[in-house]
Protein backbone atom coordinates (compact mmCIF):
# COMPACT_ATOMS: atom_id res chain seq x y z
CA UNK A 1 0.00 0.00 0.00
CA UNK A 2 1.22 3.37 -1.04
CA UNK A 3 1.47 6.21 1.54
CA UNK A 4 -0.79 8.04 -0.37
CA UNK A 5 -3.53 5.54 0.14
CA UNK A 6 -2.91 4.84 3.58
CA UNK A 7 -3.15 8.20 4.26
CA UNK A 8 -6.78 8.19 2.49
CA UNK A 9 -7.49 4.69 4.45
CA UNK A 10 -7.02 6.65 7.34
CA UNK A 11 -8.96 9.67 6.49
CA UNK A 12 -11.83 7.04 5.42
CA UNK A 13 -11.58 5.26 9.00
CA UNK A 14 -12.16 8.53 11.17
CA UNK A 15 -14.32 9.59 9.34
CA UNK A 16 -16.29 6.34 9.67
CA UNK A 17 -15.50 6.67 13.30
CA UNK A 18 -16.93 10.52 13.75
CA UNK A 19 -20.35 9.73 11.42
CA UNK A 20 -20.85 6.49 14.50
CA UNK A 21 -19.87 9.34 16.46
CA UNK A 22 -22.33 12.09 15.22
CA UNK A 23 -25.36 9.75 15.26
CA UNK A 24 -24.81 8.20 19.12
CA UNK A 25 -24.46 11.80 20.45
CA UNK A 26 -27.27 12.89 18.36
CA UNK A 27 -29.30 9.95 19.99
CA UNK A 28 -28.47 11.09 22.97
CA UNK A 29 -29.98 14.30 22.89
CA UNK A 30 -26.65 16.35 23.13
CA UNK A 31 -26.69 17.16 19.46
CA UNK A 32 -29.87 18.77 17.52
CA UNK A 33 -30.94 16.50 14.54
CA UNK A 34 -30.02 17.69 11.18
CA UNK A 35 -33.82 16.24 10.05
CA UNK A 36 -36.55 17.74 12.53
CA UNK A 37 -34.44 20.62 13.81
CA UNK A 38 -35.04 19.08 17.78
CA UNK A 39 -32.87 17.32 20.35
CA UNK A 40 -34.22 13.57 20.60
CA UNK A 41 -33.24 11.01 22.35
CA UNK A 42 -33.16 7.55 21.48
CA UNK A 43 -31.17 5.91 24.20
CA UNK A 44 -31.25 1.84 22.21
CA UNK A 45 -30.19 3.62 19.44
CA UNK A 46 -26.96 5.52 20.59
CA UNK A 47 -26.26 2.06 22.57
CA UNK A 48 -26.35 0.70 18.83
CA UNK A 49 -24.03 3.05 17.53
CA UNK A 50 -21.47 3.24 20.22
CA UNK A 51 -21.64 -0.57 20.11
CA UNK A 52 -20.75 -0.74 16.88
CA UNK A 53 -17.73 1.22 17.53
CA UNK A 54 -16.37 -1.36 20.45
CA UNK A 55 -17.20 -3.84 17.58
CA UNK A 56 -15.05 -2.12 15.09
CA UNK A 57 -12.45 -1.68 17.57
CA UNK A 58 -12.18 -6.00 18.37
CA UNK A 59 -11.97 -6.52 14.36
CA UNK A 60 -9.40 -3.87 13.77
CA UNK A 61 -7.31 -4.63 16.79
CA UNK A 62 -3.97 -5.02 15.73
CA UNK A 63 -4.50 -3.33 12.18
CA UNK A 64 -5.00 0.50 13.37
CA UNK A 65 -2.18 3.12 12.94
CA UNK A 66 -1.54 3.70 16.85
CA UNK A 67 -2.99 7.36 16.02
CA UNK A 68 -6.42 5.87 14.60
CA UNK A 69 -6.62 3.54 17.42
CA UNK A 70 -6.51 6.18 20.00
CA UNK A 71 -9.08 8.43 18.12
CA UNK A 72 -11.36 4.81 18.07
CA UNK A 73 -10.97 4.34 21.86
CA UNK A 74 -11.34 7.97 22.86
CA UNK A 75 -14.08 8.44 21.38
CA UNK A 76 -15.81 5.51 22.47
CA UNK A 77 -14.70 6.18 26.25
CA UNK A 78 -16.24 9.77 25.60
CA UNK A 79 -19.56 8.61 24.84
CA UNK A 80 -19.69 5.68 26.91
CA UNK A 81 -19.26 8.50 29.83
CA UNK A 82 -22.21 10.33 28.09
CA UNK A 83 -24.53 7.14 27.57
CA UNK A 84 -24.37 6.91 31.85
CA UNK A 85 -24.81 10.30 31.88
CA UNK A 86 -27.80 10.02 30.03
CA UNK A 87 -29.07 6.98 31.41
CA UNK A 88 -28.86 8.21 35.04
CA UNK A 89 -31.03 11.79 34.40
CA UNK A 90 -34.57 12.32 33.11
CA UNK A 91 -34.69 13.88 29.73
CA UNK A 92 -34.37 17.92 29.68
CA UNK A 93 -37.45 19.91 29.06
CA UNK A 94 -38.54 19.76 25.47
CA UNK A 95 -36.24 16.96 24.48
CA UNK A 96 -38.19 14.47 22.42
CA UNK A 97 -37.80 10.90 23.81
CA UNK A 98 -38.19 7.89 22.13
CA UNK A 99 -37.69 4.34 23.93
CA UNK A 100 -36.86 5.96 27.24
CA UNK A 101 -35.86 2.28 29.12
CA UNK A 102 -32.09 2.75 27.63
CA UNK A 103 -31.76 -0.86 27.46
CA UNK A 104 -29.26 -1.10 24.77
CA UNK A 105 -25.77 -3.11 25.69
CA UNK A 106 -23.41 -0.39 25.94
CA UNK A 107 -20.95 -3.12 27.04
CA UNK A 108 -17.51 -2.49 28.76
CA UNK A 109 -14.54 -0.79 27.44
CA UNK A 110 -12.57 -2.81 24.77
CA UNK A 111 -9.20 -2.71 25.57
Amino acid sequence: MTAESADKHSELFMGLVVSFQVSALQYLGKLVSPHTGKSERNLEAAASSIDMLDMLAQKTRGNLQPEEERFLKEIISHLKLNYVEETSRPPAPGLSEQNPSGSGSVGSESG
